[in-house]
């Protein structure tokens, strides 16, 4: 019996190991099996998600935004409560004998809790594998800790990174953004010239973006600081704005808008695929003819010149079809809400609230 233990508490050691070596230092793949912290993410995911969206709007979106540092000090904890039993489990079948005498299965699991978190205990190991054990797994609770510290920089930088594109879109496609605001503001600003360039910047965005979000899928529930703003939004507007450039744009105008494109379409896929949700074609319309006749209408002595084809409208309808289907999934599975291609009735720009504010505040002294 005791030898059956020993074998699985040291498979259990491998597998908490090996866990914790796939999320805190190994750069994921795309096609990856299921493993203990996506499942537990999912786990907690749901019931989550099902209570916030029965609070106030602020309050639900504050909940859903402590989820992401909660489930990623979750993560932590289940793994190292992991080791601890792992280790317990080897104590018990070593029958490692404690402050001279043969301890019950409570003293071997208190003493290696303390020995993880290199606590001081009443216990003291007496012969030479638990002395080992001991020393082992003392080792591993540094080690993981240190491992642990190191990866909270990383993410926050990432965040960071992520956060401040996001912030720059303001002012150029509104809050929440939305590509009908970008393509009105660029043509007013330098025409299909001026939307290419600003495009061709988020380029090296998007790549970025999609490879933290698949190193770091945690990152893809942290929120943004504002509750009309998030980086999916971000991502839908700028891939929005460069199918309907690729679509309406004359000829060579929208150069930097087919790489963008590509690279967005491509993180858009990938990180559906990493959150293990499904995909399915039967998506809203979120540009009926009503709204692209409207869209056009306001493009209208703008700046961007429109190809007035037919097969334009059908081009436009092909790309969207290449894209929509995972923003629409991403959006459902982190409620989130993604943007429409004409800027709302009621939409507050957060950078002209924030000038609204400074005006009304009193100059200092």
């Amino acid at each position: 019996m005791r030898i059956v233990v020993g074998v699985f508490s040291l498979a259990l050691i491998a597998l908490m190991l090996a866990e914790f070596f796939v999320v805190f230092l190994l750069p994921r793949r795309v096609k990856r099996d299921p493993r203990i912290a996506r499942n537990v993410f999912l786990m907690l995911w749901k019931p989550w998600r099902a209570v916030a969206s029965r609070l106030p709007r602020v309050a639900g979106d504050t909940m859903l935004g402590i989820f992401g540092p909660f489930a990623l000090l979750g993560i932590l904890g289940v793994l190292s409560s992991g080791v601890i039993a792992g280790f317990t489990g080897l104590h018990w079948a070593n029958r490692s004998h404690l402050h001279g005498h043969a301890g019950d299965l409570a003293d071997d699991l208190y003493f290696s809790a303390g020995s993880f978190l290199s606590a001081s205990t009443p216990l003291d190991p007496n012969n030479a594998l638990a002395k080992l054990l001991q020393i082992a797994e003392a080792a591993t609770g540094f080690g993981v800790l240190f491992i642990a510290i190191g990866y909270l920089p990383a993410l926050f930088q990432a965040f960071s990174r992520r956060e401040t594109a996001v912030s720059q879109l303001d002012p150029r496609a509104g809050s929440p953004p939305t590509a009908g605001a970008l393509l009105v503001r660029s043509g007013e600003r330098g025409g299909w010239q001026d939307l290419d360039a600003y495009l061709r910047e988020w380029e090296t965005w998007t790549a970025e973006l999609m490879e933290t979000q698949l190193s770091y899928p945690v990152i893809g529930y942290f929120r943004s600081q504002h509750i009309n703003q998030n980086w999916l939004a971000a991502l839908t507007t700028v891939v929005d704005s460069c199918a309907f450039s690729i679509a309406y744009a004359p000829e060579r105008s929208a150069e930097a808008a087919e790489l963008t494109f590509a690279i967005g379409r491509h993180a858009l896929a990938d990180i559906a695929y990493s959150f293990l949700i499904p995909v399915t074609r039967d998506v809203p319309d979120r540009l009926p003819a009503r709204d692209l006749a409207e869209l056009r209408s306001r493009l209208e002595g703008s700046g961007l010149n429109l190809v007035d084809e037919e097969a334009a409208e059908e081009r436009l309808n092909e790309l969207r079809d290449s894209y929509e289907r995972y923003a629409v999934a991403i959006a459902r599975h982190l409620a989130l809400p993604l943007p429409g291609w004409l800027p709302p009735d009621d939409k507050i720009e957060n950078w002209r609230l924030a000038s609204a504010h400074r005006r009304r505040d009193k100059p200092l002294p």
